[in-house]
């Protein structure tokens, strides 16, 4: 067994798991059957109304017909240390918010990540409002008036306070406030209701993201990371709400807790629920286009006349950094998703991350980790190099079997195999160690690829960004050099198809790795080179036996 197969399981291999992947996001489980309604016919881009109960009857949440453009008002700009944000006095939408420790790329320093926005390619906003039964409740169609264009958190602030007024007909003042905290993700969302009717106010508040998506195509994106819904609730724990299922089976699941998020590569938008709070998760889709996820109370808050009372909800949107999810609600962590290989992957990300507090720098931890994973592996990988060593001192007699049975496959294979009993040689005996180590280089693979703690993170020199390809083609070139040095210490196969599929190995995984990013092509590179070294030791060792 040559280490050239090593390279041929892990191709299959990931090929196998970009299979399943796609397969998965295609067939995804829709929300279970038993809790599943269609948005009424009548009501093509409503969401979903909130649960009738024997005292309260109810209403829809106002949402834009499927033909009618996302409305605007008058902007508010807010700047914060973590947030560039912009809200909407039409229904009060966060509209736009940008993150400034995240710029957009690593050559553009001062243009922070815009993780929400209703302008260009993809419309990414978060909406909120009241619902009830009688009189006229703020909704995300409702136009606010603001005190200022313009909010700013000031040196020792802490908290910025922007708030939205909204007055009834009935008498009723409502003040819809966006609370952002200093070094915090966090955005509170607080609606104050003065009820100066004289009646008994009764409301709900629902909250939402509406987004749309377009997928990426093209050979390097056979494995996108996921983009779309995803819900948790302590009953039914993670689940992913694909965008392009939403309109085949609207979600509409009752729920205690739990949060409802949008989620994309490195980043995540979330509605954040308190967890002894009844709420109902539902899902819809808007002009063939815009796909909504969103909750709304199911018990309602009321305010007895001449009294005021205070809703509050809290949203998330920022990095999926590891040590700030685990600050969050219970399930915010899985928001990083390492597919099936979570198990792997996530002890590997906990010691990559303890190498980094130690060096200060994520590339030299990789390299670290590699050379830790590589001493676990010694002995199953001493076996299969030693197993390869003895096919490679056999070489001159397999050859002299080629030579004697020409093209007469049947007995080649028969000498073949008299020769392997005799030299007592298991021709697969490298395979399981290597089998075994395929899925720790596909976890790490998904660390890797999916942790934001990569991204713009820079090693040496040319690499400013392990999440990104190298620019200069350097390592992956290393890479290919590496792979075609391991050839030379393998055995080399007797069928020459065989012998020029193998010499075209090194230059297919080369082309591959120009695009894969850096901090995956270093850790291969360093793999094959300790690789090289190990091998190269046990080869010596075994040739010089007598």
């Amino acid at each position: 067994m040559d280490n050239q197969r090593l390279f041929l399981f892990f191709g299959l291999a990931l090929v196998l798991m970009l299979l399943w992947q796609a397969w998965e996001q295609e067939n995804a489980r829709p929300p279970d059957s038993t809790t599943v309604t269609t948005t009424p016919a009548t009501q093509p881009g409503a969401v979903p109304e909130v649960p009738r109960t024997p005292a309260v009857a109810t209403e829809a949440v106002p949402a834009p017909k499927a033909t009618e453009a996302l409305s605007r008002g008058s902007r508010i700009e807010v700047r914060t240390d973590m947030f560039d944000a912009v809200i909407d006095t039409q229904g009060g939408d966060l509209r736009g918010l940008a993150l400034r420790h995240y710029p957009v790329s690593a050559d553009k320093p001062e243009q922070p990540f815009p993780l929400m926005q209703d302008e260009g390619s993809e419309l990414f906003i978060a909406q909120s409002g009241l619902i009830g039964l009688e009189g006229q409740y703020p909704n995300h169609k409702t136009r606010y008036t603001a005190e200022a264009a313009r909010y700013s958190l000031a040196d020792g602030q802490n908290d910025l306070r922007v708030p939205l007024i909204f007055r009834a007909p009935d008498g009723v003042q409502y003040t819809k406030t966006y609370i952002f905290h200093r070094g915090s993700y966090v955005v509170d969302v607080e609606f104050d209701v003065k009820n100066a009717s004289r009646h008994e106010w009764s409301g709900y508040f629902y909250g939402q993201f509406q987004r749309t998506h377009t997928p990426s195509g093209g050979f390097m994106n056979v494995a996108p990371s996921y983009t779309g819904g995803a819900i948790y609730t302590p009953e039914n724990k993670y689940e992913k709400i694909p965008l392009d299922k939403m309109a085949e089976k609207p979600l509409k699941r009752q729920v205690t807790g739990g949060w409802v998020a949008m989620l994309q590569h490195y980043f995540v938008g979330s509605w954040m629920l308190p967890k002894d709070e009844r709420n109902e998760f539902y899902s819809d889709v808007l002009d063939n286009t815009r796909h909504v996820l969103g909750f709304k109370n199911t018990n309602p808050t009321k305010i007895a006349p001449g009294g005021d009372g205070r809703i509050r909800v809290s949203i998330y949107a920022g990095p999926k950094e590891h040590k700030i999810l685990k600050t969050l609600p219970e399930g915010m962590d899985l928001t990083v998703d390492y597919g099936w290989l979570t198990v792997i992957s996530a002890p590997l990300f906990w010691l990559l991350a303890a190498i980094h507090r130690l060096l200060g720098n994520w590339g030299w931890a990789i390299i670290v980790l590699t050379i830790l994973i590589k001493a676990v592996f010694y002995p199953l990988s001493a076996t299969s190099y030693k197993s390869m060593a003895h096919m490679r001192k056999m070489q001159p007699k397999m050859a002299a079997l080629k030579e004697r049975y020409g093209d007469d496959r049947q007995k080649l294979n028969q000498a073949m195999m008299e020769l392997y009993k005799t030299e007592k040689i298991n021709p697969l005996g490298g395979c399981l160690p290597i089998l075994i180590q395929i899925p720790v280089f596909l976890a790490l693979y998904w660390v890797l690829l999916e942790s934001v703690e990569m991204r713009q993170a820079p090693w040496i020199g040319w690499i400013k960004d392990l999440s990104a390809q190298d620019p200069y083609y350097i390592l992956p070139i290393i890479m290919g050099v590496s792979m075609f040095a391991q050839q030379k210490l393998n055995p080399q196969p007797v069928d020459p198809v065989q012998q020029k599929v193998f010499m075209i190995m090194p230059f297919m995984f080369t082309a591959m790795f120009l695009f894969f990013p850096s901090g995956l092509v270093l850790y291969w590179t360093v793999n094959n080179v300790l690789s090289i070294a190990q091998q190269w030791r046990i080869t010596r060792i075994v040739e010089g036996k007598k």
